[in-house]
Parts: structure tokens; C-alpha cells; sequence
């Protein structure tokens, strides 16, 4: 997108692109506060796209109901020539994926906290029939001395309705899914907590539960793997962790 301005948002940088978009910090002319926009390209989009706009409006209507300490802002959707875009609270901070280092686990304090700001995010919104379906590092916003937030509920269902490419290639890392999802059945709100739960493994031991060289080698350990307990990965870990690990990643809903 070339435009250095959509309505009343003036671009400041590029924060971002991903598989549905592409994300910018910008300023909000009429209220001069800082934003962050999601922005999507319907023209650039290929076949099969034909529906996103209008999913992409019922869903951030959805996630804009979602008023939460724990969850992203929504403060507005809109749509300016070709171009659909979500504008919503900018973060100061940077995702939890650019802390999870391979190999090296979070502190135990620092990685149940996160977990259990998340949790509380999700259940807020499960409360309000609202599913992510997207759970993953990269969807986890942390700022220091702030909550944890819980990005793109907006797009979350679209994602899940999209999975494949027209090349084949799967939206989103599938290292998260839960067995539901990778054997192509629907989603509840214990497939967000399944995610959650294998991101506190990764925070808590710096290895994922389930891993493999091909998406088809992850999906099969997703479904039939159980993964070591994390205190027999991280002795620094209080065992009791475990139970609470193991209920969240279990293969039966």
C-alpha cells in the first residue's frame, strides 16, 4: 500500500506484515493519539478472498466488544478506497515470541504470570462466545510494567475458515494447534486454552511440547505425542506446574 494516509490515520511507520495484512503505527488526526492500523489490500488479495471483507468487519465487530485489560483495544473499522483496515490501541512493547529464545526458558514467576494474564483474557472473551482459534506467541503482546494483551481477535476466525494457501502453505504456526484443530474439526474455547497451555510449556522449559521438521510431523505429534513434564526439563520449576501444564494440553477436550 502506497498511501501514507487512510482517513484520519497518518502512517508513521511499518510495524509489520503477515499472511492477512499488513500492521503500521500511525496517529489518529481527529483525537491525536497513537494507533496501531491493520491494514488489508482487498485489490492485492486473490481468489477465494471474495468474503474477507465482510468477515473482516462481523469479526473486529466482535473483538470491539471485548473490553479487557488483558486483550487489544479496537477503536475503529473502516474501509478507504480498496483498503479494509481495523484501527486499534498501540503498544509500546514488543511480542512474546521476541522473548522465547531456543533453548533458554523465562523465569517461572515471569512465564505463569504471562499465562495467567492470558488466561484471564480468554476467558473473558469465551464468556462472550468469542473464540481466537489463534493462540500463538506472536498474537501476545507484552510492555513492561503493563498487562499482557491478546492481539487479533479481529481476524482470528478468518484464519481459521483460510487455513491452506492456494500453494498449500498453512496461515499461522501450526506448533500451537490444538488436536481438534489439526485433525480439521471445530474449534471450542478449549482448543485456546490447549494453545496457551503449550506456550507455558515453551516459557517454562525453552523447548516447544510438540516440534518436527514438516507441518505434517508437528500435527502428528499434536495429536498422539505427550511431551516430558516441564520440571523434568527445568528443575527450577515447582512440580505442581506440572498438573496444571498437563490438564491444559491433554488430547481429549
Amino acid at each position: 500500500m502506497d498511501n501514507l494516509q487512510i482517513d484520519r490515520y497518518e502512517f508513521i511507520s511499518e510495524l509489520g506484515r503477515g499472511a492477512m495484512g499488513v500492521v503500521y503505527k500511525a496517529r489518529d488526526t481527529v483525537l491525536d493519539r497513537v494507533v496501531a492500523i491493520k491494514a488489508v489490500d482487498m485489490a492485492r488479495e486473490r481468489e477465494g478472498m471474495s468474503n474477507y471483507e465482510a468477515r473482516f468487519y462481523q469479526e473486529a465487530r466482535s473483538a470491539g466488544g471485548l473490553n479487557h485489560p488483558n486483550i487489544v483495544t479496537i477503536y475503529d473499522i473502516g474501509k478507504s478506497g480498496t483498503v479494509a483496515y481495523m484501527a486499534m490501541e498501540f503498544i509500546e512493547g514488543q511480542e512474546l515470541r521476541a522473548l522465547l529464545t531456543p533453548g533458554q526458558a523465562l523465569p517461572p514467576r515471569q512465564a505463569i504470570s504471562i499465562a495467567a494474564q492470558v488466561a484471564e483474557g480468554l476467558a473473558f472473551a469465551h464468556e462472550r462466545g468469542i473464540i481466537h482459534r489463534d493462540i500463538k506467541p506472536a498474537n501476545i503482546m507484552i510492555a513492561p510494567d503493563k498487562p499482557a494483551k491478546i492481539t487479533d481477535f479481529g481476524i482470528a476466525r478468518m484464519r481459521a475458515s483460510t487455513e491452506l494457501t492456494e500453494t498449500g502453505a498453512m496461515l499461522g504456526s501450526p506448533k500451537y494447534m490444538s488436536p481438534e484443530q489439526a485433525l480439521g474439526k471445530r474449534a471450542d474455547p478449549r482448543s485456546d486454552v490447549f494453545s496457551l497451555g503449550v506456550i507455558l510449556y515453551e516459557m517454562l522449559t525453552g523447548v516447544p511440547p510438540f516440534s518436527g521438521e514438516t507441518i505434517a510431523a508437528v500435527m502428528y505429534q499434536i495429536v498422539n505425542f505427550a511431551p516430558p513434564t516441564p520440571s523434568s526439563l527445568n528443575p527450577a520449576i515447582p512440580v505442581a506446574t506440572d498438573a496444571i501444564v498437563a490438564k491444559m494440553i491433554a488430547k481429549p477436550l
